[in-house]
């Protein structure tokens, strides 16, 4: 499937979900959309397997059987079944009932049987609980089938479902049901949903042109820049990761693999989406780990090894935290081993915590790219120290400004910053890109000429009037470790310089041919018998 096949299959989608939503908030109908998809997704794979596993055996309709093949061959085969799932555990890690397959959802609702929607409730519950590893337990857990948004009754509800089914099946139909189609369809609804949440959407999603930059950055081959992109990175990290679209960016960018996927998630609806989002990209549940918690309280067991010989490290990392977020900074935080040298992040903004977390975690040769407020450039007192003591460490590599209104959850420019371990320059690399946009209605963009030009001048570190310049550690202590980009790279147009001494002398040259201007004038008025001015 081509990629303009992929995104009208999301436009065709996302056009469904416009209809079929009503007045239901979009951030509600946004859980029920991608929810289904995830299922007919998990289906269409468990059903091919199961057809390579049971080869001639599996049943072959005729004409327009509503039933499901799977579902006919364990009726035939009740002896066979327990060793056939423990073979599909092996084979795809999970297993699916024939009645809470797709395909036998999709018939019921096409019927309008009122057995759909607890039919629902058990494929969900039996996925969530004994489908899958007990990595993925609470993978629906904010499905309500049964709320009052989707009817006042049960039947209300069902008959509801019924139609966002048919319709969502009668759509996936007209295209190719490959793993790539509808994990960037998903990815082109979650873009969707993200423009109609406004604020909220910060909470799930890093617009697809931001989330190319950083992507590249982490992946660039640092030891030989020609060569292009890492062929493999082992561990790679986003402590703030939403749904997960950040990471896959990641993915698609490393020529060759990644050992695995690791991701940290606050929100228990995102953290849901992300591990969909995953699954939908054909990424294995072990090549990936997502983990419910909070990022700032260190949650997350993995990462809260003091023992410095048993640490994990990642060769990227790349986030997008909330912007300026209050927090409590707990005295048992103060004496974290995160923040320790550095401070504590004061309690009105958690940007430089998130940055700690990060790079704290971050390998020797490893790249860590992170969008925060301008704010952190420059902002004084306990942030001052932060960045004061990481410049004269040598781990601030990069500073990137981009334009404003790039966000669907705010409206400010923002930043990335690139810290490295191991910096090969003793300078900083500042890049004022908040001048090259294409101008929205509603959002700015970034195309992928704006994108290329930054990436170049990070990769090969160019310096262009106006737009980057490579400054020293000397030139940025002299300013008191203040960062604020158009210290260092104004985009404003100089003004032309002026002449004094040959504006003066042109001058001269008018008022002299005004007399003799004048005096001619004169004359004529003369011979005419007139008075002279």
């Amino acid at each position: 499937m081509t990629q303009k096949d992929q995104q009208l299959l999301g436009k065709t989608l996302w056009d469904i979900a416009n209809q079929l939503r009503g007045a239901m908030n979009p951030d509600d109908f946004r859980d029920y959309m991608l929810s289904f998809l995830f299922l007919r997704y998990l289906s269409t794979t468990y059903e091919g397997a199961a057809q390579k596993e049971l080869g001639s055996d599996y049943p072959r309709l005729a004409g327009k059987d509503p039933r499901v093949p799977l579902a006919i061959w364990y009726e035939k085969n009740k002896a066979d079944v327990p060793d056939f799932e423990k073979q599909m555990r092996r084979k795809v890690h999970y297993v699916i009932q024939p009645d809470h397959l797709w395909s036998h959802i999709y018939v019921l609702a096409h019927s309008h049987n009122d057995k759909l929607l607890q039919t629902l409730e058990e494929g969900f519950r039996y996925i969530e609980n004994e489908s899958f590893d007990s990595t993925f337990q609470g993978l629906f857990s904010e499905i309500n089938l049964n709320s009052e948004k989707l009817g006042r009754n049960y039947a209300e509800r069902n008959k509801r479902l019924c139609t966002i089914i048919e319709k969502i099946a009668e759509g996936i139909a007209e295209f190719s049901t490959e793993v790539d189609a509808l994990g960037d369809a998903y990815e082109y609804l979650i873009g969707e949903f993200a423009a109609g949440s406004g604020k909220k959407a910060g909470e799930f999603y890093t617009p697809q042109q931001i989330s190319t930059i950083l992507s590249r950055i982490v992946t660039l081959d640092s030891q030989d820049p020609a060569t292009g992109f890492k062929k493999k990175l082992e561990k790679v990290l986003d402590f703030a990761c939403g749904s997960g679209s950040l990471l896959l960016n990641v993915r698609k960018h490393v020529q060759g693999t990644i050992g695995k996927i690791f991701g940290q998630e606050k929100n228990i609806t995102t953290y849901n989406l992300a591990r969909m989002n995953m699954l939908l990209h054909g990424v294995k549940d072990t090549e990936f780990e997502i983990y419910h918690g909070d990022t700032l309280l260190n949650q997350w067991p993995l990462l809260s090894e003091m023992n410095p010989s048993k640490k994990i490290e990642f060769d990227a990392i790349v986030a997008n935290p909330p912007f300026s977020l209050r927090w409590e900074p707990t005295e048992e935080l103060a004496g974290d081993f995160r923040f320790k040298g550095y401070g504590m992040a004061p309690k009105s903004a958690a940007d430089f915590a998130f940055l700690l977390h990060g790079f704290h975690f971050l390998s020797q040769e490893g790249t860590m790219a992170i969008i925060l407020p301008h704010g952190v450039l420059f902002r004084g007192g306990a942030e001052e120290r932060i960045r004061t003591k990481l410049l004269q460490d040598n781990h601030i590599d990069t500073v990137i400004g981009l334009p404003s209104n790039l966000f669907y959850s705010t409206g400010i420019p923002v930043c990335i910053l690139v810290l490295k371990r191991c910096k090969k320059h003793d300078d900083v690399l500042f890049i004022n890109a908040a001048e090259e946009f294409d101008k929205g209605k509603r959002q700015n963009t970034l195309n992928e000429d704006h994108i290329h030009h930054i990436v170049e001048t990070y990769q090969y570190r160019k310096e262009k009037k106006r737009y980057a310049r490579r400054v020293s550690m000397q030139e940025i202590e002299e300013n008191g470790y203040n960062l604020n980009i158009s210290r260092y790279v104004s985009t404003a147009v100089e003004e032309e310089k002026i002449d004094l001494k040959e504006v003066n002398q042109r001058l001269s040259a008018l008022n002299q041919k005004i007399e003799e201007s004048t005096a001619e004038h004169n004359r004529y008025l003369k011979e005419l018998g007139l008075d002279p001015i």
